[in-house]
Parts: C-alpha cells; structure tokens; sequence
C-alpha cells in the first residue's frame, strides 16, 4: 500500500524494499534487522558481563534460555489481543512468519525466561536484569528500523518538523505521519547512554533495570497514544501498552523513589560478593594444601 517514505523538512526521499531474495528464499529486513539488534545486544552485554559479576558462558547460555521465551511471549501477547484474526484458525498462531510479534510482550517473555535462567544457575535475579536490560535498550532501538521497512508503527497524520510522508499506492497521494518507530528508538538510545554511564556507579542491584522500566515506560506511555496500529483491550478503547507502560513506570518510579532513602553498601553488590567468594576460594585451596604437605611430614 505504501511505497516512497521521505522526511521532506531534512529533505530525505528513501524506497527502501522491505525483503531480498537469495535464490528460493526470501529474506525480510524486519527480521535481519531484529537480528542485528540481538547480535549487538549479545556483543555488548559480553563485554560488560564481569562487571556484573556474570560470566561470559553464563550469559551466552542464558541467550539460548531467553530468546526462545522473549519469541513465544512476543507472538501470544499479539494474538491474544488480535484474537479475531486467529479465531476461525487457531493453527495460524503458529506461523509466525507472517508477521504479528508485540515488543512489550517479547520484553515480558524475556524477564520470565531470566528469571527462570537466574535460578537454574543461581544467578542474583536483579544483578542479571541490570545487564539484560541494557541489552534490550539496544535490542529495541535498533529493532525499532525493522518498522521503517515495513511501514508501519507509524502514527496520526501531523503536519510536525519531523513529519514522515508516505506514499499511498491505491490514493496515490502522500500522506504525512509522526514517525513513532524513530521516536521509540532514539528515546531507548538516550535511556542506553544513560543507563549505561549510570549502571558504572550503580548503588544496589536492581537500580539499572528498574532505570530501564521507568523510562522505557514514560516513553511508550507518550508514543504509543500517538500510534495508530495499537493492541486494545477488547470491548474497550483502552491501548494495552500504554496501559502496561503506564503502570511500569509508576511502578519502577516508586521503588526508585523508595530505594533511594535506604543506605547502600558495594558489598552487597553481587559483583563484589562473586569476587570475595573467587578470591577466598584459592586461599582455602592453598590452606588445605599446606595443611596435607604439614601432615605428610610429620
């Protein structure tokens, strides 16, 4: 239905094709795109595992646990509220290649799948949330350009600095909307830096992913009523994200609040608890070992 997108006050005029085809197949963007982000989640969250206190095997392992869920959830949280499209056949909840994943529910359905990964390896929930969180700021950010090639998760029309126009294929007009999908990314790109400058100087566990709730909440509390793609409540008027970004940001807002009168020592971070507990491991090993080498001369 769309074609041409261009952003005509920063004078841009793109026809980017929303798939490739290598031999038989067919590749989207959207899903190239996701992959990336992903990719560069892994890379980043690798690289700052330690400080963590979260190895790097661990968190490759818990990759494998989370992305299987983050999917799962992503696709039922859209189904469940686009029901009518799947009623007369349930079986096509399954295909997911055509389309229909929710961001909100694939944040969900990671959070469950860390707090599952978190307990098997008997990881601290809230330290492993500080690191994962991070990596869905920049999971979502660039995730976000998946929407750009498709067009779609744009907003009302506007006639705002930032409009993006749209060339309507059956009006044969072009047609002028706020660009939610570069709004959403470039506030989760501002949240990461953020978060990240904060996160070296966090105070307890649990203070960079309840960061990322507040904030990654009031912005999609903002964008989201200015969608016109959005999942409602059914029989309601009522925008299910906007309603669960609401509540996520009050939420994290009042522990954030709450936590920040209580006195936080670093040794309770679970970074500095692993350390003592690595350091301490090779001094009781030494210590037995003397103590047989005493016994063996005696």
């Amino acid at each position: 239905m769309y074609t041409t997108i261009s952003f005509p006050s920063l004078g841009i005029e793109l026809n980017p094709p929303s798939s490739m085809r290598l031999g038989p197949l067919e590749i989207h963007w959207y899903g190239v795109i996701i992959a990336v982000g992903l990719l560069l989640a892994v890379v980043y969250c690798s690289r700052r595992s330690k400080q963590f206190g979260i190895s790097q095997d661990d968190l490759l392992d818990g990759v494998l646990w989370v992305t299987p869920f983050a999917i799962v959830c992503a696709r039922l949280y859209y189904c469940v509220f686009q029901w009518s499209s799947y009623a007369d056949n349930p079986i096509s909840i399954l295909y997911i290649w055509q389309g229909g994943l929710a961001i909100y529910g694939g944040v969900l359905g990671a959070v469950v799948g860390v707090i599952v990964f978190s307990r098997v390896k008997k990881i601290k929930i809230p330290a492993l949330l500080d690191l994962v969180s991070l990596g869905f700021l920049i999971g979502q950010s660039i995730g976000r350009w998946g929407n750009f090639f498709n067009r779609e998760a744009f907003g009302g029309e506007t006639a705002s600095f930032l409009r993006m126009g749209l060339y309507n294929t059956v009006t044969q007009t072009v047609e002028y909307h706020h660009p939610t999908f570069l709004y959403e990314s470039v506030w989760n790109l501002v949240g990461l830096v953020g978060l990240h400058f904060l996160s070296k100087r966090r105070q307890y566990d649990g203070q960079i992913a309840l960061g990322y709730a507040a904030w990654y909440g009031l912005g999609r509390a903002m964008i989201e009523g200015l969608r016109t793609d959005s999942l409602y409540i059914p029989g309601t008027d009522l925008r299910v994200s906007q309603l669960l970004a609401i509540a996520s940001f009050a939420a994290a807002s009042a522990v954030l609040l709450w936590l920040g009168t209580k006195r936080h020592t670093p040794d309770r971070l679970f970074v500095n608890q692993r350390q003592v507990l690595q350091t301490s491991a090779p001094e009781e090993q030494t210590g037995d070992d003397t103590d047989a080498q005493g016994s063996a001369d005696l």
